[in-house]
């Protein structure tokens, strides 16, 4: 075998399945046993122990809330916030190089996940089973543990990679099988990544025929919505849009269709939105009446196809919500980071004082936001006192019942389906059909009734809109970094932060700058002299 120092993938697949990662179990109910496979390759006993390593080992490992947090702050959806004391203000400058603590967290988690999925695979050569049934969960478990290995690869090459859609540009590390701990590899091209990813996904296609019995397990939905955004960022619409069908098709019977905004009001709270009586109500967490707040506090699936459990109190995973409030978020919680101001906008706009009729205005910032509207022309020059004074608390991440901060991560949701789809018919010229599928979420996302379809005067205009409406429905879900990367020429349009989003004057990446790519940590090119940095780094 060929050496390669994987210095991530060696001891980081170590430190994470020892440490609080690994807990994710916990949300599964499910207990793996220590000891069941060892580092050193020794076989699996039987499925049950297979089992056990992929529950607590490998969708333990799986980890995105880092990636999430630092694409939202390298881009334009949150601003600095008035409990903040500096953290991550570099990542927002975009001092942003190999030595970023984050950028390295993020290479590191994803290639942990893989190097566990093949211990798994390779342990998995081992077990004999017992029966018919056993084999088929011996089947059911490679085809979980490949789909995860195929999203983790994803998520590398979507930050790693300098351009998806050309087959022939650099890709990451191609770690086919479990390393030794003085091995080397380069970098491969993205074909060669594409190649391992596609025979993933097509076995997990294979042995995946059902949808799985929660959110929080890889099935049949969840494969095809993997396979579906993989296939947009590779710029394969073709396949994009036959999984992305696949898995709108099957959303109503599999539980998860598009959530609505309504009902808005409930007895107990009055006719009137948005009043102390009404936000009681609303806001609830575990009681709320309104189907879209519900499923961001874990009360009910909603639309989600596939979501990492975070379990209130046993502490599996991060609480993605500390990322943006430190105790709770309110304006008492200590926010680290408020909404970005231009997407604060946004969601404003579509509510419109209730007019408008947009949920996710309500949903998404808390009411005791004290927003000042004259924050242009009182702060043009980006004074320290717009963190004090315009304060746009997010509430994308209220907690659930039990905590204030954790709340499951939701990977795919329906939502992301209808844009891929908009984005395919754009790519074919069929602007009215790209316009039907933002209107289908739009409508679900209004609780005065359906909306106006959107009527496209070319295909920019297509693109600037499908843009937008991702911006403001995938908000600080790990989208939109990656989205200006992909859309923001063809939508004629750049990054869009606000000149108050920062208490120095404030900047945008352009499209095209190299800091739109991740650097290979500095770890990585210290412990691997054959892998090759990053243009700009």
């Amino acid at each position: 075998m060929k050496k390669l120092i994987l210095n991530i993938s060696l001891i980081g697949s170590v430190m994470f399945s020892l440490g609080a990662l690994q807990s994710c179990n916990d949300a599964l109910d499910t207990n793996p046993q220590p000891g069941t496979v060892q580092d050193d390759g020794t076989p699996f006993a039987d499925t049950d122990a297979l089992y056990g390593y992929l529950m607590g080992n490998v969708y333990g490992s799986l980890e995105p809330s880092t990636a999430i947090y630092t694409t939202a702050v390298l881009s334009d959806e949150v601003k600095p916030g008035s409990g903040s004391g500096g953290q991550e203000f570099d990542v927002h400058r975009f001092f942003f190089n190999s030595q970023t603590a984050q950028a390295a967290a993020v290479w590191q988690n994803n290639y942990a996940v893989i190097n566990h999925v093949n211990r798994l695979v390779r342990g998995a050569e081992a077990i004999t089973p017992t029966s018919t049934a056993d084999a088929a969960r011996l089947s059911n478990i490679l085809a979980q543990a490949r789909a995860i290995r195929a999203f983790a690869y994803i998520q590398l090459e979507s930050l790693y990679s300098e351009n998806m859609t050309d087959p022939n540009a650099l890709g990451v590390i191609l770690l086919k099988d479990v390393p030794d701990l003085t091995s080397q590899l380069p970098r491969v091209k993205n074909s060669d990544i594409y190649s391992f990813i596609e025979a993933d996904i097509n076995y997990a296609k294979s042995v995946l025929t059902t949808e799985a019995s929660t959110q929080y397990f890889i099935g049949k939905s969840a494969i095809n919505a993997i396979a579906a955004r993989y296939f947009l960022y590779k710029g394969d619409y073709a396949q994009a849009k036959t999984n992305a069908e696949l898995v709108i098709s099957a959303s109503s019977a599999g539980g998860f269709p598009l959530t609505p905004a309504t009902p808005i009001t409930n007895a107990a709270s009055g006719s009137t939105v948005d009043n102390s009586t009404w936000r009681a109500q609303f806001y609830a967490v575990g009681t709320s009446f309104n189907p879209y707040r519900s499923m961001w506090v874990d009360e009910r699936r909603g639309e989600t196809i596939f979501s990492l459990g975070r379990i209130a109190t046993a502490g599996n995973g991060v609480a993605v919500g500390t990322y943006w409030n430190t105790n709770a978020s309110n304006i008492s919680g200590s926010p680290m980071w408020f909404w970005g101001r231009n997407l604060y906008n946004l969601l404003l706009a579509g509510y419109n004082g209730g007019t408008g009729g947009d949920v996710r205005f309500l949903v998404d910032r808390d009411p005791t936001t004290a927003a000042n509207a004259n924050y242009a022309t009182l702060y043009p020059n980006n004074l320290p006192q717009t963190r004090t004074t315009d304060r746009l608390v997010i509430d994308k991440y209220p907690g659930k019942t039990g905590t204030n901060t954790r709340n499951d991560l939701k990977l795919f949701r329906l939502s992301e389906m209808y844009f891929i789809l908009a984005e395919c018919a754009i790519n074919s010229n069929q602007l009215a059909t790209a316009a039907g599928y933002i209107k289908n979420v739009r409508d679900a996302r209004n609780y005065l009734g359906p909306v106006a379809l959107p009527v496209y005067a070319n295909a920019q205009a297509a693109w600037a809109d499908v843009l937008q409406e991702r911006r403001i429905e995938l908000a600080i879900e790990g989208h939109r970094y990656i989205d200006l990367k992909r859309l923001a020429v063809k939508a004629g349009v750049t990054m869009d932060r606000n000149n108050t989003d920062d208490i120095v004057p404030t900047t945008n990446l352009a499209n095209g700058d190299y800091r739109y790519t991740f650097p290979i940590p500095l770890s990585e090119i210290a412990a691997n002299p054959t892998i090759q940095q990053n243009t700009g780094y």
